[in-house]
C-alpha cells in the first residue's frame, strides 16, 4: 500500500461498493503502460482512494490553520466525496479516448454523481450531491456553494493537488522508477489556507513545487509518453476514430466502459480498423519509423484528427516505393501527444507573488520549454514492415517532413 491504512466511514465505504465505483477497479490507471513497465497494473479505484486520503489530510491541515472559519460540515463532506469520486466518469484505457469527439470525463463524473445510486449514497455521507458534482465538473450549473465551492475546486485541481500527489507517487512506485515520488508530509506542512486561492505556500515550499514539476516532466518523458505507450494509445485512438466517423459506434457507446468492455465492443462490431484493438491486446504494436519535434506553426493541422487521417493516406503512398511494399492508410499512424500544462499557479505569500514570478528557477519560459520538448510527432508503421524499416529511417523522415510542409504550406 502506498499510504498505509486508509480509513473510510461506513457511508464512504458504501460509495466504493457502488457499481459505478466498482468499474474503476477494472480500469488500469496507466492503460497500456504495463507493456513497457510490467508493474503498472494498478487501477483507477486504488488511485481514487489515495486521492481521498490525501484530500482528507490536506483539508485537516488547512482547517487547523484557520480554514475552518469558512468551511461547513456539508461542504467538507462534499469535498471528500468529490475527491473519492473524481474519476468516476473516466474513460477506459488511460487517455486513448481523450482527443476523440466525446463528452469530457469530468462532465460524465458529474452526471454519475447526480444519478442513482451514487446520489443517494453521497447524501447519506452528509454531502450535497450537487456541490460534490460541481467540485469535479466546473461546468456544472450549480448556483450554491459560493466561495466555499471555489475553495474546494482550487484544492482538488491545482499545482499541489491531491490528485497529482497521488498519481505521481503511485505511478512511479508501480513502474519501479524513482522520478515521481513526492515528500507529501513536507508538502502539506508548507501549505497555508486562502479563501479564494485555496492554498498558498511560503518560500520554504518552493522546493516542493519544483520537485513536483520536474517529477511530472520526467514521468511524461520516461513513462506516460514512452514510445510503446504512445504506439498502443495511437492504435486504439485510430481504431475508435474510424468507428466513430463511419457510424459503426456512437460516442455514447464508449461511456461507462471498463478496459475489457472497450475491447469487447470492438470485437462485437465490424470495422477494418478494429483489428488494431486485438493487436494491442496481444502486444503487436506498430513500430516507430520517424520522430519529429512538434512545431505548432508548422504542424498545427495535425491537431485535427480527421486531417491527420488524410495525411496518413498520403504518407502511405509516399512511403510505398521507399519500402518496396504497397502501404495503405491503415498501415500508418501519425501520433501527436495532446497539449500538457505544468501548473505553477501557487501564490508565494512571503514573496508576495505567484510561483513563476518568484525566486524559483521554474519561470514560465522554462515550463513552456518542458511542455514543448515532450511533444514529438511520431510515425508508426504496421509491425509487418518492421524489417523493411531498417536503414530507411532517414528516408522516412524526409518523406514525412516533405508532406508536412505540403499540408501546412510552410
Amino acid at each position: 500500500m502506498l499510504w498505509g491504512h486508509i480509513y473510510l466511514t461506513p457511508a464512504l465505504a458504501a460509495l466504493t461498493d457502488s457499481e459505478p465505483f466498482m468499474r474503476l477497479h477494472r480500469i488500469m490507471q496507466l492503460g497500456p503502460t504495463f507493456r513497457a513497465y510490467p508493474g503498472a497494473t494498478h487501477t483507477r479505484a486504488s488511485h481514487s482512494i489515495g486521492v481521498y486520503y490525501l484530500a482528507r489530510r490536506l483539508l485537516s491541515h488547512l482547517a487547523g490553520l484557520g480554514a475552518d472559519e469558512w468551511l461547513s460540515p456539508e461542504g467538507i463532506n462534499s469535498f471528500l466525496c468529490a475527491a473519492l469520486l473524481h474519476d468516476l466518469g473516466h474513460f477506459p484505457y488511460t487517455h486513448s479516448l481523450k482527443e476523440l469527439p466525446l463528452e469530457d470525463h469530468e462532465s460524465l463524473t458529474g452526471s454519475l454523481i447526480l444519478g442513482e445510486p451514487v446520489k443517494s449514497l453521497v447524501a447519506a455521507a452528509g454531502a450535497d450531491p450537487r456541490m460534490t458534482a460541481a467540485i469535479v465538473d466546473t461546468s456544472a450549473g450549480f448556483s450554491g456553494g459560493g466561495s466555499e465551492l471555489l475553495f474546494y475546486r482550487k484544492l482538488l485541481s491545482g499545482a499541489l493537488d491531491p490528485d497529482k500527489l497521488d498519481y505521481l507517487s503511485r505511478d512511479a512506485r508501480c513502474c519501479g522508477v524513482p522520478y515521481g515520488a513526492q515528500d507529501v508530509d513536507f508538502i502539506l506542512s508548507q501549505l497555508q489556507p486562502h479563501p479564494q486561492r485555496g492554498a498558498d505556500i511560503d518560500s520554504k515550499g518552493i522546493l516542493a513545487v519544483e520537485s513536483l514539476l520536474f517529477s511530472k516532466y520526467l514521468m511524461y518523458r520516461a513513462v506516460y509518453w514512452h514510445r510503446a505507450v504512445r504506439a498502443a494509445t495511437a492504435m486504439i485512438k485510430k481504431a475508435l476514430l474510424g468507428g466513430l466517423e463511419s457510424g459503426v459506434i456512437a460516442g455514447g457507446d464508449l461511456y461507462n466502459l471498463d478496459d475489457q468492455g472497450l475491447f469487447a465492443l470492438m470485437r462485437q462490431r465490424s470495422h477494418p480498423l478494429f483489428g488494431m484493438a486485438d493487436a494491442v491486446k496481444n502486444s503487436r504494436l506498430f513500430a516507430a519509423a520517424a520522430e519529429i519535434p512538434f512545431d505548432e506553426k508548422a504542424h498545427g493541422r495535425l491537431l485535427d484528427l480527421s486531417a491527420r487521417s488524410r495525411m496518413e493516406e498520403s504518407l502511405a503512398a509516399e512511403l510505398s516505393p521507399l519500402l518496396g511494399k504497397r502501404l495503405g492508410g491503415n498501415d500508418i499512424i501519425i501520433d501527436l501527444p495532446e497539449p500538457i500544462s505544468f501548473e505553477s499557479g501557487l501564490f508565494v505569500a512571503d514573496e508576495n507573488c505567484f510561483f513563476s514570478a518568484g525566486s524559483s528557477v521554474f519561470k514560465d519560459g522554462l515550463l513552456s520549454a518542458f511542455a514543448g520538448s515532450l511533444r514529438i510527432v511520431r510515425i508508426f508503421i504496421d509491425p509487418r514492415y518492421e524489417e523493411d524499416l531498417k536503414n530507411r529511417h532517414e528516408g522516412i523522415l524526409q518523406a514525412t517532413q516533405k508532406l508536412l510542409k505540403l499540408y501546412t504550406g510552410s
